[in-house]
């Protein structure tokens, strides 16, 4: 692997390098590019015509390094990893820089934004006064839980008969579920009150008031009703400005709704964000989201704080909106920032769906919830307390105290039922309740909200995208099997035992088509179902043949690109236009890059002939190890969870409400020392290193192991000290007050990030890459007092500077050098320029009023 240097190349007396001519761009301009990438290809000679992929050799990761030498050297314009990909060679790039220079030097240059001061507020003494507050809250919701629980079942109990066991379940279950819908509320109301544009510092008594509003609005049940006319209800409650026909799909919760408005007809598509505040250099910033009537957002999109769509605007997929954009009435904008497209994302007719359809859809979500979900699950859990031997006969109080002896026999055989039992029957209900739902919802045929056909689709969805199986077959041979099992059609498959990541997600996998030979890396988001305010329709979405598909992309029906493609990570997918054939695509809106590189092709020889075939069975072998490994894993912590709670009745009859509290607390504290041990042990308590190999090396099958430790845990921890400290306990190399609102870490072991650092919803650094059968992983390093923004993607191999900060939705590409200070955003992310209105808001920072401002505003 190329080695990363930040050493500052000066100017050289004479030239290092020989020229084959000289451009537009002055032959001084292009002799002091040529000597840089000379040293950095270690090559006596680079022509000024010659392209950096096909004839040089050049990969992405030289090219960043490129990029930051150039930006480190006195007298040449900045130039970005768009600009090299637009103008592949030293002539015509040295011509373009020649002539954003003068544009860029019209502006007066501004000093760039330094690290913020330390906060008084954000000393370590308040620091550790917020994380004693959460636990306790913790704890008490823990000790209200098992009160309520305790109380509610042994009510239950005093039942006769079957009936009377379900009307007391049906009363019970009713009234929790009022209750919590109704608490967030009315705890949003007396902590807050009414939210306004505001800004305070993290860890102080005004943010622990936000978070715990926080927290109780994401625990709502209400949360798991996103799609249906309850959750417009839900958000009105809690003081949204929302008109009448709104439908919104994204499970993304406004923590500040009274900021979001929302007009009618207005469609939001899932995995988008709206959430009214950010977190920036250690404070948290409020604003308004403003959407008009008649507008659609895409899937994938970040809408900042003080942004805006017009009645009848769209925002595109993989899109964002930076702080201060505005999208004029009935235009179409996408792209990182968004800026004016021709593109029509709304693309499904409208059908007849009324008020009256859209209440009789609300009523006959309730209903069901509190005559058949609820009563089912608590009457089930009862049955579960009652008549299973292992539970009830610790129940009967004429039974003497039973030993270890029989704990641990009832532990495991309860313990393997469950488990098991879900992994058999979870795998046959994938494989034939989608088959069937998909003979009443038809494809291409437009269907209205909130019916039968609506209610079938959305059933098929939410079972099909259980992460459980992709999780447990993704990154091997086997994740084929299963795909197909719940519907793909993956045409003839040229296996390479990692086809698919562990996470990909569709709208019906009935009609999804991916050609043979393509590989598709994690956060592949499939979108086809097409929805407007009133109406959806099902159609199939295609990936063409021998493509490679990155990270966290959306790829729509309707898609313009055909075989033989290299879809990069985060890139907005084309939906207009000629059929994109043997390129790449990177950044959103696209463009086009270089299919391959050189260094893609060092591993070719591994791939063909009988020596894929033997590694190809080796792999197999390894990941099958693997796959029994996890579900060991998984099953030996259910079983511990099962032994701790017949324990738990055991001790029931002593003090009811605190056993199940003391539960709740015990199973989350082991389950995080479980999983953090396992990571641990796995890696051999040691810190990965840089790799740069082929799929079928070793190395990259155990690396692929650790990607299966569980990890869900970590999201009860965000927005507290207590996410930094488990991430120290996985290895990453982490500082002191670090805010983590959401972040994500592949190879916790590569990373390193600096005190003060602040860590958005939705972020994500990842320290390796995969492509085209070729992994590649270096380390990553966060400054001091660095921000990440919302939906922001971290590549390996990047250096950002104290204080710098990268903005929402953006994409830092591996081997970027952030100066400290630096503001960058962008897909591709680039360092952003003055004046540019689109990143007006970017990295700005207001006087703090937290001290001076009430909590509350009328």
């Amino acid at each position: 692997m190329v080695e990363q240097s930040s050493e500052v190349v000066s100017e050289p007396d004479e030239p290092a390098v020989a020229l084959t001519g000289t451009g537009p761009g002055g032959p001084e301009t292009e002799r002091r590019l040529a000597q840089t990438l000379a040293d950095l290809l270690d090559a006596e000679s680079v022509p000024v015509d010659a392209d950096f992929f096909a004839d040089l050799g050049a990969n992405s990761l030289v090219m960043a390094q490129f990029c930051a030498r150039i930006r480190k050297t006195a007298g040449l314009p900045s130039p970005s990893m768009r600009d090299v990909y637009r103008h592949p060679t030293i002539q015509s790039l040295a011509a373009a820089l020649e002539e954003t220079a003068p544009a860029a030097s019209a502006h007066s240059p501004q000093p760039p934004v330094p690290a913020p001061p330390p906060n008084p507020r954000a000393n370590r003494h308040s620091h550790l006064l917020c994380g004693t507050f959460q636990l306790l809250v913790f704890l008490a919701s823990s000790l209200v839980s098992g009160y309520v629980t305790a109380a509610g079942y042994e009510w239950i109990a005093t039942g006769k008969g079957p009936a009377d066991v379900y009307l007391r379940s049906l009363l019970f279950g009713s009234g929790v579920f009022v209750a919590l819908c109704a608490f967030p509320v009315a705890a949003k109301w007396v902590l807050v009150g009414r939210c306004r544009p505001r800004e305070f510092p993290v860890w102080g008594p005004t943010y622990l008031r936000f978070w715990l509003v926080k927290v109780l609005l994401h625990a709502n049940p209400m949360v798991f009703l996103t799609g249906t006319p309850l959750y417009v209800l839900y958000l009105r409650a809690l003081g949204a400005r929302i008109g009448k026909g709104v439908t919104i799909l994204s499970h993304s919760v406004p923590v500040c709704p009274d900021l979001l408005t929302i007009g009618a007809g207005t469609v939001i598509r899932k995995d988008s964000f709206f959430l009214c505040y950010r977190a920036h250099a250690g404070h948290i910033q409020t604003g308004r989201v403003t959407i008009g009537a008649n507008a659609f957002v895409g899937e994938k999109t970040v809408l900042d704080i003080d942004t805006s769509l017009g009645h009848g605007a769209q925002l595109g997929h993989s899109s964002a909106l930076y702080r201060g954009q505005a999208v004029p009435d009935g235009e179409h904008w996408h792209g990182s920032p968004a800026e004016p497209a021709r593109t029509e994302y709304l693309r499904v007719p409208p059908a007849s769906c009324g008020t009256l359809r859209r209440a009789w859809y609300g009523l006959g979500t309730l209903l069901q919830l509190f005559f058949l979900y609820i009563p089912l699950a608590i009457g089930g859990a009862y049955l579960l307390f009652t008549e299973v031997p292992a539970i009830g006969k610790r129940l009967d109080p004429t039974t003497a105290a039973l030993g270890w002896s029989q704990l641990l026999p009832d532990a495991l055989l309860l313990s393997l039922v469950l488990f098991f039992g879900f992994l058999v029957l979870g795998l046959a209900a994938l494989c034939i309740l989608p088959r069937l739902m998909g003979l009443v919802v038809r494809p291409d045929r437009v269907y209205p909200l909130y019916g039968l056909h609506y209610a079938l689709h959305r059933t098929t969805a939410r079972m099909t995208n259980v992460k459980f199986f992709a999780w447990l077959f993704g990154d091997s041979s086997y994740i084929v099997g299963y795909l197909r099992g719940i519907g793909y059609d993956l045409s003839q498959v040229e296996q390479t035992g990692s086809n698919f990541g562990s996470e990909v997600q569709h709208e019906t996998p009935l009609l999804v088509t991916i050609g043979s030979g393509t590989m598709v890396a994690d956060g592949l988001s499939v979108l086809n179902a097409d929805f407007s305010s009133t109406s959806f329709r099902l159609s199939r979405a295609t990936i063409g043949a021998h493509n490679f598909l990155g990270n966290n992309i959306a790829y729509p029906a309707g898609g313009r690109t055909g075989e033989n493609c290299l879809l990069a990570t985060k890139v907005m997918v084309p939906l207009d236009g000629e059929v994109r054939e043997g390129v790449g695509l990177l950044g959103s809106p696209c463009f086009e890059i270089p299919r391959s590189v050189d260094r893609d092709t060092r591993f070719d020889h591994l791939r063909t002939g009988d020596t894929f075939h033997r590694r190809l069975a080796a792999k197999n072998r390894y990941n099958l190890r693997s796959m029994a490994l996890m579900l060991g894993v998984r099953w030996l912590h259910t079983f511990a969870l099962t032994l701790f709670g017949l324990a738990s009745v055991d001790l029931y009859g002593v003090a009811g409400h605190v056993v199940i509290a003391g539960y709740l607390a015990l199973t989350l504290a082991f389950s995080t020392a479980y999983f953090v041990l396992l990571e641990r042990c796995l890696a051999r308590f040691r810190a990965l290193r840089p790799r740069l190999c082929s799929i079928y090396d070793p190395y990259f099958w155990w690396h692929e192991r650790l990607w299966k430790v569980p990890d869900h845990f970590l999201e009860i921890f965000n927005g507290t000290p207590f996410k930094s400290l488990v991430w120290r306990l996985l290895g990453v190399r982490i500082g002191r007050r670090v805010f983590d609102d959401g972040c994500y870490l592949t190879e916790r072991t590569l990373a390193t990030i600096g005190d003060d650092c602040t860590l958005n919803a939705g972020s994500k650094i990842q320290c390796h890459s995969q492509e085209d059968g070729t992994f590649k992983s270096d380390v990553t390093t966060l400054g001091r007092g660095c921000t990440l923004g919302v939906g922001a993607h971290v590549h390996y191999g990047v250096t950002m500077g104290d204080g710098s900060v990268l903005a929402p939705d953006s994409f830092l590409m591996k081997g970027e050098e952030l100066p400290a200070g630096a503001r960058w955003g962008g897909n591709p992310a680039v360092d952003i320029p003055d004046g540019d209105r689109r990143y007006a808001g970017v990295g700005r920072i207001t006087p703090a009023t937290a001290d001076a401002a009430p909590a509350t505003a009328s």
